[in-house]
């Protein structure tokens, strides 16, 4: 089968999603060799301690990698951790062409990857999907810029934006597509995140069920009693900022926050947010004493508005879920 640099980039970033749930803290990267014969060798990332995309294509291909063209969706390393540099491998490999989506931000690669490969007569492009792989890598990429993990706040709501009815109770606002939806959120996250108010009112366990993937570690704001299902957690008392700092320094690359309305406009009015998910109910509370989204004072003039842009919309059985992120592109500004 013959494949242009988009379609087998294409094949990278796909093999790339499988292995986000078993790769972290290491990059999920994709990559996929083609001879000269026209065959498709395809590897990705392992667990941790196991070898990187680039090697186990490269291992599938075995002689066929003479003169064969890879392609990657991040810069193949150039040092050695707890596998040896990917960038060696491919030379050693003899492979003549090496196509890359984005170069890898962690300043132990960040464009050493290529100059090494270009040194040793390679052929390399770049950008090949670089946006669709950004955006697949964009907790990894946060990470790396910030030392903080990318943080994704998700809240299920009414039509008319109430999250729960006046005497707190909140079980069910969505359906089963939906909260389906949120067990995946759950497992590819390093963290999940509640207020102390929701531990007491639900007593949620927060681990992964009915999906394939491991339960991310738990945070409390606040403390908890020890008979809580949601322990062994952390319970954190300090600002959010020195929170964040202590998850990444954790290598916690993302963070999902599941709390209340405290908690969720805690996080939106720090400007801490990276990703808003909404998962919006064909449902109406019909009144103003339901709990909003957000607690407590909001914008004093309409010239305070936050305004975001939508990243995506998709159905979720009778539910839909929006996709919302912060306008701004660096997330420095939001340190």
């Amino acid at each position: 089968m013959q494949v242009d640099d988009l379609q087998a980039m294409q094949i990278a970033i796909n093999l790339a999603d499988r292995a986000r749930l078993i790769s972290r803290p290491n990059p999920w990267v994709g990559a996929v060799v083609i001879a000269k014969t026209g065959e498709i060798f395809e590897g990705s990332t392992g667990r941790p301690g196991l070898p990187h995309a680039e090697v186990m294509a490269i291992t599938s291909a075995g002689a066929l990698a003479r003169n064969a063209t890879i392609y990657t969706t991040l810069e193949p390393c150039c040092h050695t951790g707890r596998t040896g540099p990917c960038s060696e491998a491919i030379i050693e490999a003899g492979i003549e062409r090496v196509v890359i989506g984005i170069t890898d931000p962690d300043k132990k690669v960040s464009g050493r990857g290529v100059a090494r490969l270009r040194e040793a007569g390679l052929k390399v492009d770049l950008g090949v999907r670089a946006d669709q792989i950004a955006d697949q890598l964009a907790a990894y990429i946060h990470h790396r810029k910030t030392n903080r993990p990318f943080v994704v706040l998700k809240m299920a709501a009414t039509l008319d934006g109430k999250t729960a009815a006046p005497d707190g109770t909140s079980m069910w606002i969505t359906g089963e597509s939906a909260r389906r939806r949120v067990q995946q959120l759950r497992a590819q996250s390093d963290a999940v995140l509640v207020g102390a108010k929701t531990v007491l009112a639900d007593d949620p366990r927060l681990t992964v069920r009915d999906v394939h993937g491991e339960s991310p570690r738990r945070v409390v704001l606040g403390e908890v009693a020890p008979s809580a299902k949601v322990n062994p957690c952390l319970q954190w008392r300090g600002p959010l900022t020195g929170l964040l700092d202590h998850l990444g320094s954790q290598d916690v690359l993302q963070l999902l926050v599941e709390g209340g309305p405290t908690v969720a406009a805690s996080f939106h009015r720090e400007k801490l947010v990276d990703r808003y998910v909404f998962h919006l109910a064909p449902a109406l509370s019909g009144g103003g004493d339901a709990l909003p989204i957000f607690s407590g004072r909001g914008i004093a003039t309409m010239k305070d508005l936050w305004r975001g842009k939508i990243v995506s919309t998709s159905q979720l059985g009778d539910d839909i879920e929006v996709v919302l992120a912060p306008k701004t592109s660096n997330p420095e500004k939001r340190r």
